[in-house]
């Protein structure tokens, strides 16, 4: 089964066993999280396609939290030519890794 959900304002397209790692939520290392909003659930192979209209209804994705932890330094540069104006800035986004552990259809 491969499914489409929502959360923290993004969509990601996961499989059961995958590994993800979405915008940072509020749980514990080992805890069970659900996803409700579920967009679209088929098979492997494109059968039995079910797409929602927005969401999916009774239809939920649990998977368990792997790690929390922060994504790399990424680089902001700010220049404008002929006026002294230079600023550098960095930032590391939190993010949550979780495992799909069953996608109920």
């Amino acid at each position: 089964m491969i499914a489409v959900i929502k959360t923290g304002g993004k969509q990601y397209k996961i499989k059961e066993k995958d590994a993800v790692k979405i915008e940072k939520l509020d749980s514990n290392v080992g805890d069970k999280v659900e996803f409700g909003e579920v967009l679209l659930v088929a098979e492997e192979d494109g059968g039995n396609l079910q797409v929602g209209q927005p969401l999916l209804e009774g239809i939920k994705v649990v998977g368990k939290v792997l790690e929390q932890g922060r994504n790399r330094k990424v680089t902001i540069i700010k220049y404008k030519p002929k006026t002294r104006y230079r600023k550098k800035a960095g930032h590391r986004q939190f993010y949550t890794k979780v495992e799909i552990t069953k996608i109920s259809a």
